[in-house]
Formats: C-alpha cells, structure tokens, sequence
C-alpha cells in the first residue's frame, strides 16, 4: 500500500508553469495554422474563390453574434458593382440565373464574416444549421429556392455536407437598398 510519503512529489510551480508553456503553444499554433489557412481555406482556393472584406453594417446592427458554439450572421446582400446585375426584382429585372449569381455572392460576404466570427480560421466550422433566404421578386415568381441555390451550393461546395442546413427561400415585396436577394444564417463552431 502506498503511503503519502511514498508518492512523488510534483513541484506545483514546474506543473503550472508547464501548463501554460503548453496553452502558448497551443494558441501559437492555431494562430499559425488560421494564418496560413486550412482545410476551408485550401478549399476556397481549389475553387477560385477569395472572400471579400467583411461587409461593415449599413444601419444599426452587429454584422453577427456568437452565444455559445454558435454564429447568428445577420442579413447580407449582393455587392452593387458586378457585371451581373444584383439588385431589383426577379422576375420582371432579373433572371433567375442572375440572381442565382446575387446569391451565391451574398454567400461570400457570409463567409467573409463567419470567417471574422472565427478569427479568420474557418476550420471552426461545424457545420451550417440554418439559411433564411429572401428573394426581392414579382407576385407570382415561384422559383425562391433556385435562387438561394447560390448561397446553399457555394456553402455545400466549400464545407461538403457540414454546409448543408435547414432552410427557407422566401418571396418578399422589396429588399433592403432593392437588392434581389438577403441571406441570413446560423452556424455552430468549435471554441
């Protein structure tokens, strides 16, 4: 039977100090592998795909939030100077296949900001768990979910099934700043 006495004794200054030699290390090598990207990163570049900046907000509200392990992004919608046009109703100004495009770019400024969300390491991820999608579009268009195909495909494309999410498309009278189409999402991430 062993004694107290015959335990080794751990220096609980060495222990401590060893821990947090450990927790630098662990958090330098994040940071390294964020820097110089990974999987998602590696993915994106396979693609051809460069995020844009993080799009600041246009009016009184946090471009996301993060409670817990997940990510609300707020509302996104296509940039305005691209060659395919990005903003008015489909149906009547856009085509389908243009707005497809619109969406798949308000799917890059969501990425961009997941990726500010996560301290530029989209490895994170886990998964998508939902995209609310709206398209700007006339009464009696019914194509809603192939337009926000460009958002569901792009994160599909970049995270495989892990981008995949419960989902709505739905149609609406006018958009913000008369864009076609507005991405909303929820993610899960990794601490």
């Amino acid at each position: 039977m062993n004694r107290p006495s015959d335990r080794p004794i751990i220096n609980r200054r060495f222990f401590f100090e060893m821990l947090g030699t450990a927790s630098v290390a662990l958090g330098l090598t994040r940071t390294a592998q964020a820097a110089e990207g990974g999987r998602a990163e590696a993915r994106l570049r396979e693609l051809g795909i460069a995020l844009p900046e993080a799009a600041r907000p246009v009016a009184v509200y946090v471009p996301y939030r993060i409670t817990g392990n997940q990510v609300f992004i707020a509302g996104q919608v296509p940039p305005a100077d691209l060659a395919t046009p990005t903003f008015g109703k489909v149906g009547k100004d856009i085509s389908v296949d243009d707005a497809y495009t619109a969406a798949r770019h308000v799917g890059l400024r969501i990425l961009a900001q997941l990726r500010a969300a996560c301290d530029g390491d989209l490895d994170r991820v886990v998964q998508c768990l939902q995209i609310r999608g709206f398209v700007n579009c006339t009464d009696d268009f019914t194509q809603q979910p192939a337009v926000i195909n460009g958002a569901s495909e792009l994160f599909r494309d970049v995270f495989g099934d892990a981008g995949l999410a419960a989902r709505a498309a739905l149609g609406t009278n006018s958009l913000p700043l008369g864009a076609a189409c507005e991405v909303e999402s929820l993610w899960e991430i990794r601490a």
